[in-house]
């Protein structure tokens, strides 16, 4: 297929090129497409296989103009891009210069310009010369037993309460009998026997299990609330509500305690083994945030180390979505209580940022990768898939199912392990220093760069 290419403007990193396809190769194409095709047709009045060719493109003729002028666009670009050397960072924009109605009834050539934005050519830091800092922190023997105090604070139990005169006080245990009415009408939902509360644990709706401390066993109240605005139930949303409760019995809590039993119950052999998994877990907690805090410095430096042009249309892409993401936050009301103080104005400035330095370091590990040869395989997408579709329970073969038939689903997935193997090249050959922290330094949060 004969075709021109002409570089029209080079423009940073916008290219366009005007790109001609002669008529004359666009009929040979169609007409090599019916010839494909007549052989294999059934038309009515026609013997199978021998359909004339003239008569397939009085009928199919425009169609079929249509596939070959598809895969025509679909070629030429990828020629262009390929016989320039060129890495699009976005999709290539198409637009005709040509008469298409006529380029479909075969009497012009195929005119269009080829508009693309193409990836910055930088030489990366190297990373070879980057000085980092890791903040480490090892658990001591009183946050392990700290932790295994909790784990058998929560293996209480809850045993009644004996005495003269015994009240229910918050952190005790009722159970009781109820019945619930709005407007003297009882609800569904709203009954239940033998119901057993832990006051203050917030299980039922604000101020219900308030008005049960103080309650003694064999106590019939009435205790009167309001429906959350936001309760899942419609037809509550907001009402007021009565129920008639009776409080059968008042327990109070029993830690457990942190012994060998304990341990059994949990499926360890002893409490050492207990201890020790307690340890390892936290161990665990604190690399987690060691290395999310070192992975933080080295993207900071990264940042500092590459002032290059960035592609507009990731920029836009990138910020497109944080704002989405601020509009949501605004209309659920949970937007920063710092961004409230500030105008839209400002608000797009300062994410606009942010948004261009997640484009310009996923730019620069992806050059870094590229040269490291770093890579994710088919196997630690699969597992990636698996642990992502577990948290779906029981929708998890659902998931895992989706996940595998979607490309862009996937290509959601491969992305931060491709980030996280790029940082573990950079680490792996930085000059990183040891750092020890104490725990509130560890888990301390990080300010912003300058300038957000």
């Amino acid at each position: 297929m004969s075709m021109q290419i002409v570089e029209k403007s080079n423009k940073g990193l916008s290219r366009v090129y005007g790109v001609t396809v002669p008529a004359k190769d666009l009929g040979d194409r169609l007409e090599a497409r019916i010839a494909e095709l007549a052989p294999q047709m059934k038309l009515k009045g026609f013997r199978p296989g021998k359909v004339p060719l003239a008569h397939v493109k009085r009928m199919y003729g425009k169609a079929l103009m249509g596939e070959v002028l598809e895969q025509t666009l679909n070629e030429t670009t990828q020629k262009v891009l390929e016989d320039n050397n060129l890495r699009p960072a976005t999709q290539p924009d198409l637009k005709p210069s040509s008469d298409m109605d006529k380029v479909i009834d075969g009497s012009a050539d195929l005119s269009y310009d080829l508009s693309v934005e193409v990836m910055p050519d930088f030489e990366p830091v190297d990373v070879t010369t980057l000085k980092l800092k890791r903040p480490v922190y090892s658990p001591s023997d009183a946050e392990v037993d700290e932790a295994l105090a909790d784990l058998a604070k929560q293996a209480r139990t809850y045993e009644p309460r004996t005495g003269k005169t015994i009240k229910a006080k918050d952190g005790d245990q009722v159970v009781i009998d109820f019945l619930g009415r709005v407007d003297g009408v009882a609800f569904e939902g709203g009954t239940a026997t033998d119901a057993e509360l832990v006051l203050g644990s917030g299980q039922f709706i604000p101020g219900f299990e308030e008005q049960l401390v103080g309650a003694k066993p064999d106590a019939k109240l009435t205790v009167k609330v309001t429906f959350p605005e936001n309760y899942q139930a419609e037809a509550l949303k907001g009402k007021d509500a009565e129920f008639e409760v009776t409080v059968k019995e008042v327990r109070g809590p029993v830690d457990g305690k942190a012994d060998d039993a304990l341990a059994v119950r949990l499926g360890m052999a002893d409490l050492e083994a207990l201890k020790t998994a307690l340890r390892t877990n936290l161990e665990g907690q604190y690399a987690n945030a060691s290395r999310l805090k070192v992975k933080r410095a080295l993207l900071d430096e990264l940042d500092k180390k590459h002032d290059i042009e960035l592609p507009s249309a990731m920029v836009d892409a990138e910020f497109a979505g944080i704002w989405q993401q601020v509009e949501a936050d605004k209309t659920s009301g949970s937007l920063p209580a710092d961004d409230l103080k500030k105008s839209d104005d400002e608000l797009k400035a300062e994410y606009r940022k942010i948004a261009e330095r997640r484009v310009r370091l996923g730019l620069v590990l992806a050059e870094i990768g590229r040269r490291g040869n770093v890579s994710v395989s088919d196997q630690e997408l699969t597992q990636a898939m698996q642990r992502e579709a577990m948290q779906y329970g029981q929708q998890a073969q659902q998931i895992f199912d989706f996940l595998r038939n979607n490309a862009n689903a996937q290509a959601q997935l491969r992305a931060p392990l491709y980030e996280e193997k790029v940082v573990d090249l950079i680490l792996s050959q930085a000059k990183v220093t040891d750092k020890k922290v104490t725990k509130e330094e560890l888990n301390e949060e990080d300010d912003l760069p300058a300038g957000y």
